[in-house]
């Protein structure tokens, strides 16, 4: 037989091993992505124990902020803003931390940081999703277009005015140099305005419902973009831009920018639509718990989701609360309906708290870089920027509007623009090196902050008795009664506007036949409106009368049977 001569076969073996080779080297999948190690023992202990202290410092700092509150409504303190009262309250704490920490009683350092990731995780999107949960107070979609123009155009005119100035002011030489891409992350964080201090003002000041309306939706959908803007500009840092042209930079953060706001858009108006039709035919009106719990589930699923496929969390529960609050809140049992509205009120209330609360607390706790010039050219920026935002789109506005925007208005929604919780998270959560250009964005945050919020939030109630912007009648009915305390407001008042519900014929009557609904509203009428809510029937609303009825008459025997309940202490309340 004959015998192969070596050389063939170490050829055939060597053939072999390169065909596998490069075939392994084709077929192996991209390498997954390395799994956190999980901390066991003794270093996860001390993690639980760290953790467990930053809670109770939390809750602890959460209390005494609810007393302070208490108290101001209590005192009748309502000209004073909640939101200053508590930044006041988080700096005083802050020092008497300082000062405990000065004379080594106690070491709070870890408790007292302000974490991002808890912000924008755990404190934020219930304060989105309420606020767009809440837009069913005056016509949202009827004055759509204005809002847009004012929260995207708008944001985006204070941002590039923001930005710009700082990048060329640096170029000067006049402030600290920063490049195009971390100055325009900065002008798209601090143009963020804050919701809360300016729904408060509008309502102290009695402006037409209309206008609120406008101011309201603005200052929401403001920090959805805002937050967009900004991650667009961190974007852009994370990318190697040296050999791409201005022009491609600027192609290139538009089409970011308009992928995260549109897709984050759609992705929660879509799970809107579909809590709708799942809470429209699956009846749980009858069991209260599983039709909350299912809202509850709805109203934080489109911010996991949205963030785990790299689009925005914030946009999304903003979109999908709008879109909840129009078609799948009517699907629900009047209970489950209050229920949510005292629900998303509380906890909205207790996480603006905290972070108010703990931005008082960062002057203390937060490693500061400040530079005079810098802070005094970024407040001019941004007033300015806040400027050329408001006046040239109002009167543009009111070309199409028939409620004008005086001059009057124009100033105080300028005045108002105050700033809040998302640009101090937004800037701890920049990702800037060196750290001394980190330590200068997060202290001239601050600063601005506080500025707006102390100063010209604490100038409010001066400002609206020297413009008079009210007719003589109302200022005097109004002169005592002007009260800042979004608190109580909302303690004393279950919306009947949300909880009203009208049979298949009254909404007939109400809006099918109407001839002056135009664009959407008429669609709205028409064919989305029945197709994503259920029409009740006489004998529904009989069943939601009972119930609730039979809810209040329960609670009301069982305060009666309480402990300390007596027919003394019933007669002396009547």
């Amino acid at each position: 037989m004959p015998r192969f001569p070596n050389t063939t076969h170490e050829g055939f073996n060597v053939t072999l091993h390169t065909t596998l080779v490069v075939t392994a080297k084709l077929v192996l999948p991209t390498p997954a992505k390395p799994i956190l190690p999980v901390q066991t023992g003794e270093q996860a202990q001390q993690e639980e124990q760290s953790s467990g202290m930053t809670i109770f410092f939390s809750l602890l700092v959460l209390a005494i902020c609810i007393i302070l509150v208490h108290l101001l409504i209590r005192y009748r303190l309502h000209f004073l803003p909640e939101s200053v009262a508590v930044v006041s309250l988080g700096i005083l704490m802050g020092a008497v931390i300082k000062i405990i920490e000065f004379k080594k009683l106690a070491n709070w350092k870890e408790e007292e940081m302000f974490r991002p990731n808890m912000f924008f995780l755990l404190l934020l999107p219930p304060i989105i999703f309420e606020s767009g949960y809440s837009l069913h107070k005056g016509n949202f979609f009827q004055n759509i277009g204005s809002i847009t123009l004012f929260a995207v155009f708008g944001t985006a005119i204070s941002a590039f005015v923001v930005g710009g100035g700082i990048y060329f002011l640096g170029q000067a030489d006049v402030i600290s140099k920063l490049n195009m891409t971390d100055s325009f992350a900065f002008g798209s964080l601090i143009s963020a305005v804050d919701p809360v201090a300016t729904i408060a003002i509008f309502n102290a000041l009695h402006v037409d419902p209309v206008l609120n309306m406008l101011v309201f939706g603005e200052s929401i959908l403001n920090d959805a973009v805002s937050i967009v803007l900004t991650n667009t500009a961190e974007g852009l840092t994370r990318k190697n831009m040296s050999d791409v042209s201005g022009w491609q930079t600027f192609l290139q953060a538009l089409g970011y920018f308009l992928k995260m706001f549109f897709g984050s858009a759609a992705l929660g108006t879509l799970t809107g639509l579909i809590s709708a039709l799942v809470l429209k035919h699956i009846d749980l009106r009858k069991t209260p718990s599983l039709e909350f719990g299912m809202m509850i589930i709805f109203a934080y699923l489109p911010y996991g989701l949205a963030e785990g496929i790299s689009l925005s969390g914030i946009m999304a529960i903003l979109f999908s609360g709008i879109v909840m609050s129009h078609y799948t809140h009517h699907n629900l049992s009047p209970v489950t309906q209050i229920l949510m509205q005292q629900t998303l009120r509380t906890v909205a209330f207790l996480c603006e708290t905290c972070v108010f609360a703990f931005l008082g607390l960062s002057i203390f706790s937060f490693p500061h870089k400040f530079e005079i010039s810098f802070v005094i050219w970024c407040i001019v920026l941004v007033l300015f920027g806040r400027a050329v935002n408001i006046f040239p789109l109002s009167y543009l506005l009111n070309f199409f509007r028939d409620h004008k925007i005086t001059p009057k208005m124009m100033f105080i929604m300028w005045f108002s623009g105050l700033r809040g919780a998302i640009p101090y998270a937004l800037s701890l959560h920049l990702d800037l090196e060196p750290m001394e250009k980190r330590q200068l964005i997060g202290t001239t945050t601050i600063v601005i902050v506080l500025f707006t919020i102390l100063l010209l939030g604490g100038s409010t109630m001066p400002l609206i008795r020297l413009v008079d912007i009210e007719d003589a009648k109302a200022r005097r009915r109004n002169r005592k009664d002007v009260n800042l305390s979004k608190t109580e407001k909302m303690g004393n008042t279950v919306e009947s506007e949300h909880l009203s519900e009208l049979t298949e014929e009254e909404y007939e009557a109400h809006y099918i036949r109407r001839q002056d609904l135009k664009g959407f509203l008429w669609l709205d009428a028409k064919y989305l409106n029945p197709f994503f809510t259920r029409r009740l029937t006489q004998e529904d609303l009989h069943h939601g009368r009972i119930q609730m009825k039979t809810l209040t008459n329960k609670w009301y025997e069982e305060v009666r049977q309480g402990p300390s309940g007596s027919e003394d202490d019933e007669q002396e309340l009547l």
